[in-house]
């Protein structure tokens, strides 16, 4: 016999956004059932951020001993123990877990239910031999990796971001398929983690961000000695004697490139199959299920949030749509979401952060801009450190509107907080102007850069005339 419940909110993934809203409302006193038929805390904790920053801060810190001697510190050489690097990454998942255990939504009175999700009408899902009636439900059940249909793939071994964490060997070679955020991370980490690395991109690698900036991050991986093959397609993959061969062509040759170990991360696609979307009578295609502003789909009873609806897909976007359903289910606020304002990371060495517009998006909206650049090379703590590679770039109105900010450098994702602020507050540049930034730190390039607004008025007859005016009274 099938056990009924009616809560006010049924939240159908336990990944960011949907932890966020069951969490909230279940502290607000709101009767909550969440479903989750995989592992608690979803792809972040488990296959996506945690796992790749953890892995990350391994390599770096090989790379750290490999580069002491600039430092006068003489190291002979890093011994990797690729076991350990595996215990570590995996220890800091576990460290984490507890925050998005069963047990912690348990203690907070919600009720979770491990198990498939499927809806059977527009008013009730089905959750193992649960039946759910509430009053407003939550879709957030992320995305899954994207695979593509390259003859021969079916038939080898190969990693996503998925597995990829499991590995506790060194790879001899690696070759990455894709040259968005998640192959270039994980490109970079496992070359100072020692392996030799090949990357494969059918377009530009990272070719939602500012080319400019993306340089600085390709050169550096040059000069790692990864091998870099954009605009290039993959034509068939098989077997070889010790891994892998991926035939490729570009500009009309062809190569067969061979390596021990396979990445596939070639994007994400929105988890909507398996879900009875259709007898909710709620609107979806490959790209994610459809929402409003208000996030609320074809179905008013209805919400979906994070990876699901489509479109970026970050962490803090979801538990940014987590606060939106709140004031929404719960309050009735009607706010909508906007992605104008969602700042993102890639957290290479050096890391690239960005907020608002890029150049080449405000120069496609705005007829006259100021385009305001300052180089860590400027930055005497970016000196000391020898962290000198990058800029940070502004990109505002000519009366100081700041339209976006770009960084790539040390520290980006920090520095960005500045203008993360000033924008969501509708500051201009010269505001930036007013802060007192504590020498010496990276922070300096943002005062240095809202400095440069100001250069083409020092030349202006108008403003030394009226200098040389005041100069005579002492």
């Amino acid at each position: 016999m099938e056990e009924v419940l009616k809560p006010d909110l049924c939240v159908i993934g336990a990944g960011s956004g949907g932890l966020s809203v069951a969490a909230a409302a279940a502290q607000f006193g709101v009767p909550v059932v969440l479903i989750e038929k995989g592992r608690m805390g979803g792809d972040c904790l488990n296959y996506g951020c945690v796992p790749s920053k953890a892995l990350l801060a391994a390599a770096k810190r090989a790379e750290a001993v490999r580069t002491a001697s600039a430092f006068g510190v003489e190291v002979i050489e890093a011994q990797l123990d690729h076991r350990a690097v595996h215990d570590h990454v995996h220890g800091i998942i576990a460290a984490i877990a507890p925050n998005d255990s069963v047990e912690r939504f348990t203690g907070l009175g919600v009720r979770v239910i491990q198990a498939h999700a499927s809806f059977l009408d527009k008013n009730t899902v089905e959750a193992g031999r649960v039946l759910v009636c509430a009053r407003r439900f939550i879709i957030a059940t992320g995305s899954m990796p994207s695979i593509p249909p390259i003859p021969g793939l079916d038939e080898i071994p190969y990693f996503t971001n998925e597995t990829i964490f499991d590995i506790s060997e060194r790879m001899q070679h690696l070759i990455v398929l894709g040259g968005g955020p998640i192959g270039v991370e994980l490109a970079q980490a496992h070359r100072m983690l020692g392996a030799h690395v090949t990357m494969i991109d059918a377009g530009s690698f990272l070719s939602r961000d500012d080319p400019e900036a993306v340089a600085v991050i390709l050169k550096r991986l040059e000069d790692a000695q990864v091998a870099l093959h954009a605009n290039t397609r993959v034509e068939r993959v098989e077997r070889a004697v010790q891994g892998v061969a991926v035939h490729v062509q570009k500009n009309g040759d062809t190569e067969i490139i061979k390596g021990t170990h396979l990445l596939v991360a070639t994007g994400r696609k929105p988890t909507v199959k398996s879900l009875g979307l259709e007898r909710a009578g709620i609107k979806f295609s490959a790209d994610g299920i459809k929402v409003n502003d208000h996030l609320k789909t074809a179905n008013r009873r209805v919400y979906a949030i994070g990876d699901v609806v489509g479109g970026a897909q970050f962490t803090h976007l979801a538990n940014y749509h987590a606060g939106i359903v709140i004031r929404n289910a719960l309050f009735r606020l009607r706010p909508r979401a906007s992605a104008a304002l969602i700042p993102h990371v890639t957290f290479t060495e050096p890391e690239l952060a960005q907020i608002g517009m890029t150049e080449a998006e405000a120069r496609k909206k705005h007829r006259r801009l100021r385009i305001l650049r300052w180089p860590f090379t400027e930055n005497d703590r970016a000196q000391a450190e020898r962290e000198t590679d990058g800029f940070i770039k502004v990109i505002s109105r000519p009366n100081g509107t700041i339209l976006g900010c770009t960084i790539v450098g040390a520290h980006a994702g920090e520095l960005l907080q500045l203008w993360i602020i000033a924008m969501s507050k509708d500051m201009r540049v010269g505001d930036i102007m007013n802060f007192v930034l504590p020498y010496p730190t990276f922070s300096e390039i943002s005062k240095r850069v809202a400095l440069t607004y100001y250069q083409p008025t020092l030349t202006k007859r108008w403003l030394r005339s009226i200098i040389a005016f005041l100069r005579r009274f002492g």
